[in-house]
């Protein structure tokens, strides 16, 4: 179950926000903090922990790595050794050039992998209608998200952004 968003903004600017790493908590309500471990820009093995808050208020912390990479086209995530083997998402981002969203994103958030071992696949079985729905809802919320940190970004090549605001000068 693939989720797509359409983001009123330029795929340069949703791919800096997007790739911001130590910027996600400004703007994922559940993402409580962000130690980003590779220093420079993201690329293939970046890697981080994110502290989200869990479905039952309880903080849970996740090394993440990056395993495959295309600057402004595609991004894939996956949680970092030892703890691998919980599938993997990839995010999609395309240019909308036509159209009344032209100058546009459109973002998607593939979701691959199964669960391993004969518990997994009971538990996906058993629980996989609801799993799907409640994974699918939460990759909603985050594109939405992504959206509106995007649209509230200022431009920054000096123009004024979609709320008229302009970048300030460091």
């Amino acid at each position: 179950m693939a989720v797509t968003k359409i983001v009123d903004a330029p795929v340069e600017r949703v791919w800096a926000v997007f790739t911001d790493l130590a910027g996600r908590p400004s703007w994922l309500s559940e993402v409580e903090s962000v130690e980003v471990l590779t220093p420079g820009p993201v690329r293939v093995s970046t890697t981080w922990r994110e502290t989200r808050l869990g479905v039952e208020g309880e903080l849970v912390t996740e090394q993440l790595v990056v395993t495959a990479l295309e600057p402004e086209r595609a991004c894939t995530i996956e949680l970092a050794p030892p703890t691998t083997g919980g599938g993997q998402l990839t995010y999609l981002f395309a240019p909308i050039d036509v159209g009344p969203h032209r100058g546009g994103t459109t973002v998607t958030a593939a979701p691959a992998g199964r669960p391993h071992g004969l518990r997994g696949r009971l538990l996906a079985f058993v629980m996989g209608g609801f799993a799907a729905q409640t994974a699918e809802g939460a990759l909603r919320d985050e594109l939405d998200a992504l959206a509106e940190a995007c649209v509230d970004q200022p431009a920054d090549n000096g123009t004024p952004g979609p709320n008229g605001d302009r970048p300030v000068a460091a």
